[in-house]
């Protein structure tokens, strides 16, 4: 894969949109690449378990489901918090939610954090906390249940490895749109963001590890000769 410097809110929809589109690889199959790829990111960083997954409604909760059965599968002690309503979860995100389900990976529910101090214990515990709540579509100020989640997830003690990209950081400017996550090490899809340039945004992604998923190499060509013709 070319190395393309960084990817906009609008570049990333367009790789997953041409790659499920045009070359016609559905977006599950990608959603699995990403998953398995933070499982093996987890493994390399000697992560033992338990690993905590934080999981919203969107793709990236979706990825998060496909971390924990991976983990599961390996023998790995795995549990989820999904913020979220299950029967809000749509497309590859509910296909991986009613895996993990079948699978019986321990999985809590509380859609509005009705219980943050239940949720607080959930972490307190975790070797990884694995943030896959929010992901690059995110714009606006971070509202609730996430915005007091992630002060939460902040102060735990377990390392924390971000999913595509911290939750509450904006994708194009590297800023925090209100409370945002502090991770250790964040393993971002097919290219840095374009906020990864902000050299603010470092406290909050930490190491960054650049995961493939999949996605054809002719796209991100593309997408890097828009670039150098001032397209972007």
């Amino acid at each position: 894969m070319p190395p393309v410097s960084r990817l906009s809110r609008d570049e990333v929809r367009s790789v997953d949109q041409r790659t499920i589109e045009e070359f016609g690889l559905p977006g599950i199959a990608l959603m699995e690449n990403a998953g398995r790829g933070v499982f093996e990111l987890l493994v390399s960083l000697k992560a033992t378990g338990p690993v905590k997954i934080c999981v919203g409604k969107g793709n990236n909760g979706g990825d998060g489901f496909v971390i924990a059965r991976h983990l599961d599968n390996a023998g790995i002690p795995v549990e989820i918090y999904l913020l979220a309503d299950p029967t809000e979860l749509k497309g590859d995100a509910a296909i991986n939610f009613h895996v993990a389900q079948c699978m019986e990976i321990d999985m809590q529910f509380d859609p509005v954090l009705n219980q943050p101090e239940a949720f607080r214990d959930f972490l307190n515990s975790a070797d990884w906390i694995v943030d896959a709540l929010l992901g690059t579509g995110v714009q606006g100020t971070i509202r609730e249940p996430y915005s007091t989640a992630i002060s939460i997830m902040n102060q735990a003690p377990g390392f924390k490895l971000a999913v595509d990209l911290p939750s509450g950081l904006d994708c194009d400017t590297g800023l925090p749109r209100g409370e945002c996550v502090f991770a250790h090490q964040t393993a971002t899809f097919v290219a840095e963001k374009k906020g990864f340039a902000n050299p603010d945004s470092r406290q909050y992604t930490g190491t960054i590890h650049v995961l493939q998923i999949g996605a054809p190499r002719k796209i991100v060509q593309d997408l890097l000769q828009k670039q150098d013709s001032g397209g972007n």
